[in-house]
């Protein structure tokens, strides 16, 4: 099975290394342009392209797919079937059209549940239990083609984003191995998504950083294990501005306003959320320090608590 992968980030190359690792023949690799990247902004290669050079594979890095250039070298590459994973573009019908076998797509979450951008931060800032991967044939419409196969893994309570995204491109690239194989025997399902189960979501950005303690303590723990590595939740603190990136539940309980610093000490910083539970944040960043210990920046910063 002659295959044209595309992707961008590292979710996507785990899948492109199982493919090289398991012989498919990859005749080329798309992927978005280089960006400037880090503090200083230098150039570099996202992760599917270190990989594909790795490996001597042709890259080719369009700026757009919506070009008669883009449809003309997918075409001139022969594919049997387009793998597609976070690329980060649409794929026009013209070149979903061209592989016999169409295209195929692994998606961060149990389809029709989260189509769209960060399925995975989402699954885990809305306190999911369970998520997973999906394979499925792209269509026109963004998510919404015929599922293949699906595999789920619970979450934990507090498991960073990062750590699920780090789990879930190893399930994905797993059951994009055996879809691939099934799909070359005739043996894979095709399995129409139900719409009315569909819900969407969207990309993160900084604005949904601050964490508002007038929420649920689970909403707040959600949120600050959802939003890492990035944009990381944050939350003002006796007049300081502060990352927050550990916190645990304390399981007790308070009759006091929503944000109140009950105790600060070597434990941590416990504060009261909406539904009178509080929390124990344990690790914290201030602007220019490092990340340090909840109980480290307290040497420093004391807090009066009511």
């Amino acid at each position: 099975m002659r295959i044209v992968f595309m992707g961008t980030p590292d979710f996507a190359s785990a899948s492109l290394e199982a493919l090289l690792e398991n012989s498919f023949d990859v005749a080329a690799v798309f992927t978005q342009p280089d960006k400037p990247r880090g503090r200083g902004m230098e150039v570099s290669y996202c992760d599917v392209k270190k990989v594909a050079l790795a490996h001597g594979l042709p890259v080719y890095q369009p700026t757009t797919l919506r070009t008669e250039e883009a449809v003309d070298q997918i075409r001139s590459l022969n594919p049997d079937i387009l793998v597609v994973v976070a690329y980060g573009k649409l794929i026009p019908d013209d070149i979903l059209a061209i592989p016999q076998y169409g295209a195929v797509n692994v998606h961060g979450s149990l389809l029709p549940k989260y189509r769209g951008a960060a399925p995975i931060q989402w699954a885990v800032l809305n306190g999911d239990d369970i998520t997973g991967i999906t394979t499925m044939y792209l269509a026109s419409k963004m998510d919404c083609g015929d599922i293949i196969y699906q595999a789920e893994t619970t979450i934990g309570e507090y498991e960073t984003s990062g750590e699920l995204f780090d789990r879930l491109k190893v399930l994905g690239a797993d059951l994009l191995i055996k879809t691939l194989h099934d799909i070359e025997s005739g043996t894979a399902p095709r399995i129409p998504q139900n719409d009315e189960e569909a819900s969407n979501v969207h990309m993160l950005d900084k604005s949904i950083c601050p964490i508002d303690f007038s929420a649920t303590s689970k909403q707040v723990i959600k949120k600050i294990y959802g939003l890492q590595p990035w944009p990381v939740a944050t939350a003002s603190i006796g007049g300081s501005d502060l990352k927050v990136f550990k916190a645990v539940y304390t399981h007790r309980n308070y009759d006091k306003v929503a944000g109140t610093v009950v105790a600060a000490d070597k434990n941590g910083i416990e504060v009261v959320c909406g539904d009178g539970d509080s929390i124990l944040i344990t690790e914290v960043q201030a602007s220019g320090k490092k990340r340090m210990t909840a109980s480290d920046y307290l040497r420093g910063h004391p807090l009066e608590v009511v």
